[in-house]
This record gives C-alpha cells, structure tokens and sequence, in this order.
C-alpha cells in the first residue's frame, strides 16, 4: 500500500471572475490583469506538476472519484441551499454567499471536490491505502451548512465526516484545521456534538472577523470539543511547532479519535498574500510528521489531509511538496528554494519567547 493522492483536473476548471483579489470588481475597482480571486487552479495546479516534474508523483497511489451524490451533501447542507446552488449553477453561475463566486458547472465542480475527500476517507478507512490527500477544490471549511463564503462551497471535510460515519467505518473524528483563516463552517457544523473535536490554528483577527475566539469551546454536549487556537501575525516555524507540541498532539492523545482529518492550507507561509504569518515549507513538513506519528499511535495511522488554502502560486507547491514527502515516507524532494531567506525572516528570539509563553497560557486554559 502507499499514499492515496486525489484529485481530478476538473477541480482546476471552477472559476469565479468577478473579483479583484477578494474586492467585488466595479465602481472605482478595476479588474485585476491576471482576473479573479486569489483562490485560482494555479497553486494545486503546480503542486501537481512539481510533483510530476520530481517523480514523487510515481511513488503515490494517483487516484480520482466520482461526485458526491445529493444524499451525501444532504447530511451537511440543506435541500434549499443545494436546490439554490444547482439552480444558479445551471443558469450560468453567480454568487450565493460572500467571496464565493462559480461559473456554470459550478455545482458539479464543487460536488467533485467533496467527492475526492469522501473518496479518500474511504480509501483509508477500508485499509486501500496508508494513508491519504485528497487535492480538492473549491476548499470547503468556510461553508455553513446553508451559507458559503471564503471561497468555500460545500463543507468537503463534513460531508466525508458524516458518510464515513453512517457507514459506521468512524465514530470519533478529529479535525485539525491548519489554515491560516478560522475554520468557522466545520466549527459550526460540529459545535454541539462530541464524536468530532474540531482544533483550529489560524491568524488572530484575519478571516472571518468575528469567528475564531479560544473562548469558543462547543456547546451542549459538544462543550470543550471546539477548539481554537488564535496566533499573532508574524508567529513563525518554532512557535507552530510549540503550538502542535504543546496543544494539539496532548489533545488528539486525549480525544483517541478513529481517524484524524487535516484542513491543510498553505495560507500561514511566510509569502502568502491573504496572510501575515512566516511558516515555511519545513514547518508543514514537521507538522505533518508529528500528525501522522500520532495517528500511528492511536488510530492504526488513519489520516487524511484535504487541501484548503494557500494562494502563493509560488510557494504553495513547495510546501505541498514538503508536506506529500512527509506524509509517504518519500525520499525524493523538491529543495526550498526561499528556505535561506525565509530563515532569516524568521521571528527573532524575544518575540518566539513571546509567543512560546502566550502558547503555554492557552494550554493552561484547556
């Protein structure tokens, strides 16, 4: 067996032209040369082309899937939701919610991308591959159930979550989110339920706004299953590894999920232009070492990374690269090539102390 990697050119083709970077065009905004948003096919386009281009691509088990089917989506999303997407969908396209554009077809894109996180959940929990990622597009842990915004259409993680469960192959599920953005869809999909612990590590105070406090700790039976872990701007490689040291391994350890899910966005690296944070291809790398160690230890290896954010279209495929090496066992890589002066950007000693000490406070809080 091997590492199952998901994805389908398809993903590549939803579009959403109506923006320059995340403003409306229109008025005194002029579209963008390039067009669109910062959420294009180019960053998940050249990660699979670098991976190509290495061979890494040779040594994963390359595989796609079909659409997520109405009944799936229904587990998570409302028939009026669903029946308003289709139907703007197949006029042509447009937008329902914020910063969530598509082009025809877009339903059946956005489908196809919670298919390949479905698929790939499936793949690992029936034991036909190690361990999987799952390339999707449109990202998917934005979306509420009936209102999609940040580029998010559909809740991919949930969805594979809630078939996964009514199959009986899981029942409890870990989700660490390690978008630089809040997590907020998954966090509201699983606010009030205790078999899925959600943990977000993201940006304070960058998307969304008013979502993402670390006093947000669940509700009702879900109470203390909702995590959020809020970093400074400018937090970098030592502090997010303290952050998986301190936190976020003690707690998988403490929940002993039956599968582990990661929100993998390459947004908190360092030359992201939706984000102000200075984590590197090594840092992914590392994290995902210590996520697939844990679930080694306490779940037979299950684990499963869905692509979410990232939208440096040149430095995204480093990071998926670092991050698809650790997650195989590979030995082929693609060198960093920002690594020297990404070292050197690094946070310097007084503000790691800093952020190593506000670290420690939350996990004195949990």
């Amino acid at each position: 067996m091997a590492t199952g990697f998901f994805w389908d050119e398809r993903c590549f083709w939803h579009a959403g032209g109506s923006y320059a970077f995340t403003l409306p065009i229109g008025g005194h905004v002029q579209p963008l040369a390039a067009g669109g948003l910062p959420e294009n096919p180019e960053t998940k386009r050249r990660l699979k082309n670098l991976m190509d281009v290495t061979g890494l691509s040779k040594e994963l088990d390359m595989r796609t899937a079909p659409e997520a089917t109405r009944d799936m989506l229904l587990r998570v999303h409302p028939q009026s939701y669903l029946d308003a997407f289709k139907e703007m969908s197949d006029a042509g396209g447009g937008e329902l919610g914020r910063r969530t554009p598509f082009a025809s077809g877009g339903y059946e894109i956005a489908a196809l991308s919670a298919g390949l996180a479905v698929a790939a959940v499936d793949a690992v929990l029936t034991g036909a591959v190690d361990n999987a990622y799952a390339l999707s597009r449109p990202p998917g842990h934005h979306c509420l159930p009936d209102f999609p915004n940040g580029f998010c259409l559909l809740a991919n993680i949930a969805i594979a979550i809630e078939e996964a469960q009514s199959k009986g192959m899981a029942k409890r599920v870990f989700v660490l989110d390690w978008d630089v953005h809040h997590g907020n869809g998954t966090e509201a999909i699983y606010y009030d339920r205790d078999d899925v612990l959600t943990l977000s590590l993201h940006q304070e105070g960058n998307y969304p706004l008013d979502t993402g406090a670390f006093a947000d700790r669940g509700r009702g039976a879900g109470e203390g299953c909702n995590l959020n872990l809020p970093l400074p701007a400018g937090t970098g490689h030592t502090a997010y590894l303290h952050a998986m040291d301190t936190i976020i391994l003690p707690q998988i350890e403490a929940f002993k999920p039956d599968l582990i899910i990661v929100a993998c966005g390459f947004d908190a690296a360092a030359i992201d232009p939706l984000a102000r944070m200075l984590a590197t291809a090594q840092t992914f790398r590392e994290m995902t070492l210590k996520v697939k160690d844990a679930a080694e230890r306490l779940c037979d290896g299950r684990l499963v990374l869905v692509h979410e954010g990232g939208y440096s279209e040149v430095y995204v495929p480093f990071c998926g690269h670092a991050t698809l090496e650790a997650l195989s066992g590979s030995r082929i890589t693609a060198p960093d090539p920002l690594a020297a002066a990404l070292d050197v950007r690094q946070p310097g000693t007084r503000f790691d102390a800093f952020l190593k000490g506000e670290i420690d406070h939350f996990a004195q809080q949990l």
